[in-house]
């Protein structure tokens, strides 16, 4: 069934632009006015909402970046009284403490409308039943897929994650069209259905939207195969919004759409921020278009992909997302960084600053080790019964905290390899190399 499509996925370039100038007019005006970070970052810079006169006049802008919302924890970059705040959301940040984005009511109804967008665009109806199996909380999967799909008109099973045989049983006995979850879990999914003896052409489901964790070509080949849908990309990241910020359409499956209407896309070179052309690599930068409580202006992603040119709608594309110019490790839909990791082992005095993660794939699913050592003093010390106990401790923290499941070896002092620096190698990561998905 052929969806007919709002005015604006089928305007002219020249009709985007203008829209797109006036709106970051007002965005420009709205964060210098009400958020003094802002203010003091623009004054700094020697420019003013006033300056902006083409779009190509936001490149005078300085760029907001995760250290920006770090320093600003937790409610510094709000635009609006704490009072017209109806919503928080909340991700990983680099020292332990969350990037926490405020959504006003506007803001929430906006996002519904984005994520319905994207769910027409993947293929979805109005009378659909979409299955949700993403996490719901402050991860902004769960409740933005949810808001979306009732937005769109379907019945919405809010499952969330884990209980994978319920997850199966509940898929059966509703028969949803769409699932929406991480590409790994889909294939956990896939497989208890294997498992049941069940076949994908006796799976009542047509499409998936998947992101939240970097996926590539041949896992949507596999998924596909397994559970017999379509598989859809969608891409977005609390601090811009949360999902839907772009979304592929089903009719051509060439790279996430990017919403051009409420956020407005650059690629700079990630050494120099000079904007680059279309077409060519860099890293990815958003300025909100629309939002109220948090807007954000040049947001460095650390994403590295490029912009191409329309096709299934007036809007420009995401490329595959090729890398990103920062550290962080993206484990099961969770950003995560080592940083955070080593606050937890450090916790412990008894455990030393030298450490290792490890990751690796098993099957579909990432598996974490964290390999640190006993403290100098401590080394002999301890009986296998203690080590088992600072473990269990180490790996309860990492959990509650980080949240990710790992497994912990817990070593005698000067067992982790140094380098001639006297430092470990923090990371080995073994997983087969992807494209960011969401």
């Amino acid at each position: 069934m052929q969806v007919a499509l709002e005015h604006i996925e089928t305007a002219s370039r020249d009709e985007i632009s203008a829209l797109q100038l006036d709106r970051i007019k007002w965005t420009l005006q709205h964060a210098y006015d009400n958020v003094p970070h802002y203010k003091q970052k623009f004054d700094d810079q020697g420019v003013h909402p006033a300056d902006l006169k083409t779009l190509a006049d936001m490149a005078k802008f300085p760029f907001t970046t995760k250290i920006d919302l770090r320093d600003n924890y937790p409610f510094g970059l709000f635009a609006v009284p704490r009072t017209q705040v109806a919503r928080l959301h909340a991700s990983s940040g680099t020292t332990g403490k969350p990037i926490v984005v405020g959504y006003t009511a506007k803001d929430i109804d906006n996002w519904a409308n984005l994520m319905a967008r994207s769910i027409r665009a993947a293929g979805g109806r109005a009378g659909d039943t979409c299955h949700i199996a993403y996490g719901y909380g402050l991860f902004t999967g769960g409740l933005g897929a949810h808001y979306g799909a009732e937005r769109a008109g379907c019945m919405v099973v809010p499952m969330s994650g884990g209980q994978t045989e319920k997850q199966v049983q509940l898929i059966r006995d509703f028969r949803p069209e769409i699932i929406m979850v991480t590409p790994s879990y889909s294939l956990v999914i896939a497989e208890e259905f294997e498992r049941q003896g069940i076949k994908p052409d006796d799976i009542s489901l047509k499409i998936g939207i998947f992101g939240a964790e970097p996926w590539g070509h041949n896992m949507r080949c596999e998924i596909e195969r397994k559970l017999g849908i379509d598989a859809i990309d969608i891409y977005g990241l609390t601090e811009v919004m949360g999902p839907g910020v772009a979304c592929e359409c089903i009719e051509s499956k060439d790279g996430p759409v990017i919403w051009e209407d409420h956020f407005y896309p650059e690629i700079i070179n990630p050494d120099t921020g000079e904007v680059v052309a279309d077409g060519e690599y860099g890293e990815l930068v958003f300025t909100s278009l629309s939002k109220e409580a948090t807007p954000v202006i040049r947001y460095r992603t650390r994403d590295l992909t490029r912009l191409l040119e329309p096709t299934a709608r007036s809007f420009r594309r995401l490329d595959r997302i090729t890398g990103r110019s920062d550290d962080m490790l993206i484990v099961r839909g969770v950003n995560v960084f080592p940083s955070q990791i080593e606050e937890q082992i450090l916790r412990d005095k008894r455990l030393g600053g030298t450490y290792q993660i490890l990751l690796n794939r098993d099957g579909h699913l990432d598996n974490v080790e964290v390999r640190c050592e006993i403290q100098r003093e401590f080394s002999g010390h301890f009986s296998p019964a203690d080590t088992e106990a600072i473990s269990k401790e180490l790996q309860h923290h990492i959990k509650t905290l980080v949240g990710i499941s790992t497994r912990i070896t817990i070593m005698e002092y000067d067992s982790i390899p140094r380098t001639l620096t006297g430092k470990a190698r923090r990371v080995i990561d073994t997983r087969p190399k992807q494209s960011s998905a969401y």
